[in-house]
């Protein structure tokens, strides 16, 4: 791919609210919102059954990550399904396959029988409907200005926020009111009408893939300015893995259990609240200028972790990261486009999607290996990865510049 030079990015800003009030776009956002509901909600659901039958704490851990790998690693397979065949057979497939999985889940108690629990959670995960690359995919279609389009964006990073706060709570709810059993049968109910909703809406239902003979041959991974995105977004998500680490070891140094909630509570409030603002307001400069300097924010706002700060100064200091990790992958996902060959975006969406997610297993499990000695040990490794992607961005920077034919693959203004 032959690169041009980088011409600024035009000023241009749209209104939430006239976002959300064009034809269809309420209805997708909700769909994939509510349908990416069991991505939050099956590993606690996972936990809670397990305990409630018996089963040992080690075994349950391990249903739920076998869950999150399988979740990571089927996206991008997912994605080029969906840029292949399109919306309706791939969610049609993908839901029908988890809804089973977890209803199996549901009435198999996993505690009594660990290995088909296993096969039923690999399932539910590599099955999970590919809603974000789905609704990523949509956008250009829907939405026809610019501005329009990074405002939608915004929303959608700012939704998958609440997604992951909602989850958990819900999840809790359920346990509560009706018991461990019945909260995985409500996960498999809430994808399924999520992704129902998003399925029968107009432009999912009507869109049809238009593969190159080229792209059908060749993974998006080959253009290298994705390559570039995807590792530095696995970077992005070590930093964030690392942080609920970092989290849970100044709960105990502090003997303040609250800051174990608090402090992720604390980085997802910066992130809806940097999303918000980035979606809202043009930036100067090209994307790629943009890229490194949300990067570089990022890596300064988490100097402040390595300080070990009292219980109240931890709360604030987290929500600072959370300011870039927002706008960071919203202004990723508006050059992604660009970057992407023709007819794989939704395959290129769903590899930084899982990239992000690896990172955050990677990340958890680096910090809680080094956690132990202390937090300032653990703060070290969400340092580590913002480092990555601050340096991945910066190195690529001309190879994150769009091709000479990006211009002739956007929709018409």
């Amino acid at each position: 791919m032959t690169a041009t030079a980088e011409l600024p990015t035009p000023l241009t800003t749209a209104r939430y609210r006239d976002v959300l009030t064009a034809p269809h776009v309420a209805r997708l956002l909700a769909g994939a919102v509510i349908g990416h509901l069991p991505v939050a909600m099956a590993p606690l659901a996972i936990l809670l059954t397990v305990r409630a039958g018996h089963g040992s704490l080690a075994q349950a851990g391990t249903l739920a990550a076998v869950y999150g790998l399988a979740t990571a690693l089927g996206q991008p397979l997912l994605g080029r399904l969906l840029d292949r065949r399109g919306h309706t057979l791939t969610l049609t497939l993908t839901i029908s396959l988890s809804t089973a999985a977890f209803t199996g889940l549901a009435l198999l108690r996993p505690a009594d029988q660990p290995a088909a629990a296993a096969v039923l959670a690999a399932l539910a995960g590599l099955a999970t409907p590919p809603l974000e690359a789905a609704l990523r995919v949509l956008w250009p279609h829907v939405l026809h200005h610019n501005g329009q389009r990074r405002a939608a964006l915004a929303l959608d990073g700012c939704a998958q926020e609440l997604v992951f706060i909602a989850g958990p709570l819900l999840v809790l709810l359920l346990d509560a009111a009706a018991g461990s059993f019945v909260v995985l049968a409500a996960t498999a109910l809430t994808g399924l009408g999520g992704t129902i909703l998003f399925l029968t809406a107009d432009p999912a239902r009507t869109w049809k893939p238009t593969l190159t003979a080229n792209a059908r041959r060749r993974s998006p991974l080959r253009a290298p300015g994705l390559r570039a995105l995807v590792t530095a977004f696995f970077g992005t998500g070590v930093a964030v893995g690392a942080l609920n680490v970092v989290a849970l070891t100044a709960a105990e140094r502090h003997h303040a259990s609250y800051l174990s909630t608090l402090i992720p509570a604390a980085l997802a409030v910066g992130s809806l609240t940097g999303g918000l603002v980035c979606g809202r307001h043009p930036w100067p400069g090209t994307p790629t200028a943009q890229l490194r300097c949300i990067a570089g924010g990022l890596l300064l706002g988490l100097l402040p972790q390595l300080a070990d700060p009292d219980p109240a100064w931890a709360v604030v200091a987290a929500a600072v990261p959370g300011l870039f990790l927002a706008p960071l992958l919203i202004t990723a996902f508006t050059l992604l486009g660009d970057l992407a060959p023709d007819g794989t975006l939704g395959e290129a969406s769903a590899w930084l999607i899982a990239c992000l997610g690896l990172g955050q297993s990677a990340g958890t499990a680096l910090a809680g290996a080094a956690g132990s000695s202390g937090p300032t040990d653990a703060a070290l490794i969400a340092l580590a990865g913002a480092a990555l992607a601050c340096a991945v961005l910066t190195a690529t920077r001309h190879r994150l510049t769009p091709p000479a034919t990006a211009s002739e693959r956007r929709p018409p203004q």
